[in-house]
């Protein structure tokens, strides 16, 4: 949380606990305090399974450990030089309006912050992922906002392409395959890809110094597959590129993310050898019937969240006049996997894809 100079009391909902145990270090010298009601709902959801059962047990550990060095109701000194401690009440001065229904956990952490606003003498902000949360905290004159720590503004102009209109610089690199960065009228970055028109694309190499032309063109083809436009054209050049390890591909449904990151993964898999194994792997997320409830075997359980992996291998596959089912038996160069079930493995000389990234939880 940015400080303005001025000191606040920031109270945490329980969904910004969950969602980030080790939050307390991110408020500086900013006071902590935690309404009795989120503990109430913290000790009810520790003993859920996944992520958010586990974050609580890490809050309730970390509570535990500030305990022998004084009352939490009091304020407890943290390393950042603010101070943490749990708010009670026995009584309140404040009131919910008639709108709000006293049963409801949401509305007793809000009327705690009623009362905090009444006696502490600096400004009081809730911090909270529920947007409904804040919405009724404005309704009721209170401050409120999202947890922002661990989120990423998007720029959208940071596109990777870098476009360049001057007919010179076109030539210069056309005549010499290469161009210092220093000549464009921008700077660069690393692997930053640069469009100077009339079909005619650079990559920036990665010490930043010149751009060189792409290995990959739109007549490039892997197990079948051809870019259709300059961004899977560019993403297939990075794909392929073994001194970059890293490759984050964002678009829209429908833009080919997953069947390009497939087609270069098998070539670099099955046909150079460069790597012993193809690992793809995605997040579920229940819209329905959770995993465990589903008939049958691992397999069979997980094969209705990976369809669309399969649907892109099997015309991959069909472009090799290959057969998958029995390429995939063997089990040797590729293989389909929950995300939840690679915790603790180790994956050394591997193409590693996970397909919608997006959809990961903080602690994934």
């Amino acid at each position: 949380m940015e400080g303005l100079g001025l000191i606040k009391d920031f109270i945490l909902d329980t969904n910004v606990l969950v969602h980030d145990p080790y939050c307390f270090i991110n408020f500086e010298d900013n006071n902590i305090i935690i309404p009795f009601p989120v503990l109430e709902e913290i000790d009810k959801l520790k003993k859920n399974s996944g992520s958010v059962g586990q974050n609580a047990r890490k809050v309730n550990r970390f509570l535990d450990s500030l305990r022998s060095k004084g009352r939490l109701t009091e304020g407890i000194r943290l390393e950042s030089g603010g101070t943490l401690r749990i708010a009670v009440y026995n009584e309140f001065k404040s009131k919910l309006p008639p709108f709000a229904a006293n049963d409801y956990k949401d509305n007793a952490i809000l009327l705690y912050m009623m009362e905090l606003n009444l006696v502490e003498k600096l400004p009081v902000i809730l911090v909270s992922k529920d947007i409904n949360m804040r919405v009724k905290a404005d309704i009721m004159g209170l401050k409120a906002e999202d947890y922002l720590h661990d989120k990423v503004e998007i720029d959208d102009k940071l596109s990777g392409i870098t476009t360049v209109d001057d007919a010179s610089l076109r030539d210069e690199f056309i005549n010499k395959d290469e161009l210092s960065t220093g000549r464009l009228p921008e700077p660069v970055g690393a692997n930053e890809f640069v469009d100077f028109g009339r079909e005619i694309f650079g990559r920036v190499v990665p010490d930043g110094k010149k751009i060189v032309p792409l290995e990959v063109s739109m007549e490039s083809g892997s197990w079948g597959i051809k870019p259709r436009n300059r961004e899977q054209m560019m993403a297939m050049e990075l794909l392929l590129d073994d001194s970059v390890r890293v490759v984050f591909i964002p678009g829209m449904a429908g833009t080919g993310k997953t069947l390009i990151s497939l087609a270069c993964g098998l070539r670099k898999v099955v046909d150079e050898k460069k790597y012993e194994r193809l690992l793809v792997a995605r997040p579920i997320i229940p819209m329905g019937q959770d995993i465990g409830y589903l008939p049958g075997s691992m397999e069979e359980k997980i094969n209705p969240w990976m369809t669309p992996i399969y649907d892109n291998l099997y015309m991959l596959f069909n472009n090799r006049h290959m057969d998958l089912n029995a390429f995939m038996k063997k089990g040797e160069q590729l293989q389909v996997e929950v995300l939840s079930y690679i915790r603790g493995r180790s994956i050394p000389n591997q193409y590693f894809i996970i397909d919608e990234a997006q959809n990961l939880s903080p602690h994934e």
